[in-house]
């Protein structure tokens, strides 16, 4: 990991990515049900909000295999949360596809 700063650049790059992609769902399907892409929004929100704070605040900052690891769960969980709302979206475009 390069430092926290660019970290928290990440993660405020991939969850305002899946920002933008509900907004142009919903703006897009202005008919299609709203809920479901609220969901996803607050979540990747929600997602965005924790890890900036666990980043700010990490175990263990005597020990540097203990404050490797905190970041490295860090980055790991924001690819799996933020991949797993790619994988929401794209699911209720396919329904708009059928």
């Amino acid at each position: 990991m390069a430092s926290v700063r660019q970290l928290k650049k990440d993660i405020e790059a991939l969850t305002t990515q899946v920002a933008s992609y509900c907004f142009e769902y919903m703006e897009v399907y202005r008919e299609a049900d709203r809920e479901p892409v609220v969901g996803i929004l607050k979540s990747a929100i929600e997602l965005r909000n924790e890890l900036i704070a666990r980043a700010n605040h990490p175990d263990g900052k005597d020990n540097p295999k203990l404050v490797k690891a905190h970041y490295k769960a860090i980055v790991n969980e924001l690819l799996a949360k933020t991949d797993a709302h790619f994988d929401q979206i794209r699911d209720l475009l396919k329904q708009h596809a059928e």
